[in-house]
């Protein structure tokens, strides 16, 4: 067989990620998405119970009865999957119904729907931006907008990360272009830090380009009402084109959106080869979402909840003497710099009641692994207490408590 050749190469690429101590595990949940839930760690053991610090589950929805219910619902009165594309027959009322509720949530004229937001980044670029134009992104974008851009022929120029006086350099150089668009996470997941959504609006509007802001780890929680980093920054309507999740703080479980004006979305519907050629959303999720966008709508409770715990932990794990990337959004960074490091805390972590993910290179540059911990309005403050006290306890037996960039670095190496 052909294949044989091949699979001697792939065998030994996988030998050296594992002996790299880069072999990504994945952990089998015996629960629902919750606070706490059952995990199989390692592959065999009987599950275990623990505390779930690494979800994007922000707002406590992915099991909310409440979202539940209205999926059960969804089910019952309108089936299990729709069998087809939206243009074809695979739209139904609660499709509409979604749209318009996201677009009056972010504040956007019109919304199209797809099977997840790397679908629709996937599909913004190459729909709307050909040779004729540029693409100016952050550095730091997710990988879901490199692929999208990857697929456009429109010219890719890159900025360092949330560096406002080289993107405006990039500005100045492309403006013969016909168009130009401002790509942007609206938070960065790895560092949970945010562009600066109010520079980059006015050096779109002083040099004539268009911006996009994919805000999937943002739309529910951040800004005064949970609008997103838009309404953070004061540009809600200042910003051209929305695409975020419906699979993390919106309930969790797939989908995503692109949320512009009515002409983008109109013409998305024509070219988007992802959403018309990929089928519809299935009536479950839609129905789950619609609640969902009802729920928070109508309080800030969750994200009250939310901002709270997340103010307490950050200061509390600075103050045990770990290594906190500042800010103030929920995804909260305890850096550690080695990858195996990261990996091995997170291993006693799980032991000690808190199921937690070293994240490293790839995900992240080499030499800057960390464990991303996430706050979830499903916690309790006795949830974070308990943590902080299991990440004390690792902590003070790897000795990294109070120490350096640099010391910790001496001690285990990046």
């Amino acid at each position: 067989m052909a294949f044989g050749k091949a699979q001697k190469f792939y065998a030994e690429t996988l030998a050296n990620i594992k002996n790299d101590g880069l072999l990504k595990e994945e952990r089998f949940i015996h629960s629902s998405q919750a606070a706490d839930i059952k995990v199989e760690y390692p592959e065999g053991d009987a599950p275990q119970n623990a505390i779930n610090m690494c979800a994007n589950n922000y707002l406590g929805l992915s099991s909310h009865p409440d979202v539940v219910a209205a999926a059960h619902a969804g089910l019952d009165r309108r089936g299990y999957g729709m069998s087809s594309v939206r243009s074809i027959c695979g739209t139904q009322d609660i499709h509409r119904e979604l749209e318009e509720k996201l677009s009056k949530f972010l504040g956007m004229e019109k919304t199209i729907l797809f099977s997840s937001c790397m679908d629709a980044n996937a599909a913004v670029f190459d729909s709307l931006l050909d040779n004729q134009d540029a693409i100016i992104a952050d550095k730091l974008i997710h990988a879901s907008l490199i692929d999208g851009i990857r697929l456009c022929k429109a010219e890719r120029l890159i900025y360092d990360h949330s560096d406002m006086a080289v993107l405006e350099e990039r500005l100045k150089a492309s403006q013969k272009k016909r168009f130009r668009m401002i790509v942007t996470d609206g938070v960065f997941s790895m560092d949970g830090d945010l562009a600066k959504l109010d520079e980059i609006c006015n050096l779109a509007e002083k040099y004539d380009a268009m911006v996009l802001v994919d805000d999937s780890h943002a739309t529910g929680f951040t800004g005064k009402t949970g609008r997103g980093t838009h309404e953070h920054f004061g540009v809600m309507g200042r910003v051209d084109i929305i695409t975020t999740t419906l699979g993390k703080a919106l309930g969790g479980a797939s989908g995503g959106c692109i949320s512009a004006s009515a002409e983008i979305v109109d013409l998305l519907r024509q070219r988007a080869r992802t959403y018309v050629f990929s089928n519809s959303l299935p009536p479950v999720i839609v129905s789950a979402a619609n609640k969902v966008m009802d729920i928070i709508a109508s309080t800030t409770e969750r994200h009250d909840k939310l901002e709270e715990l997340t103010t307490y932990f950050r200061k509390e794990m600075t103050a045990a003497g770990f290594d906190v990337v500042p800010g103030f959004h929920p995804i909260v960074p305890i850096m550690l710099y080695n990858a195996k490091l990261s990996q091995d805390i997170a291993r006693d972590l799980f032991y000690e009641g808190v199921y937690v993910i070293g994240f490293f290179y790839p995900v992240v540059p080499k030499g800057q692994a960390r464990i991303r911990t996430q706050i979830s309005a499903a916690h309790s403050m006795d949830h974070i207490k308990k943590a902080i006290a299991a990440f004390t306890k690792v902590g003070e037996k790897y000795k990294i408590l109070g120490k350096t960039k640099t010391e910790v670095i001496d001690m285990y190496g990046e």
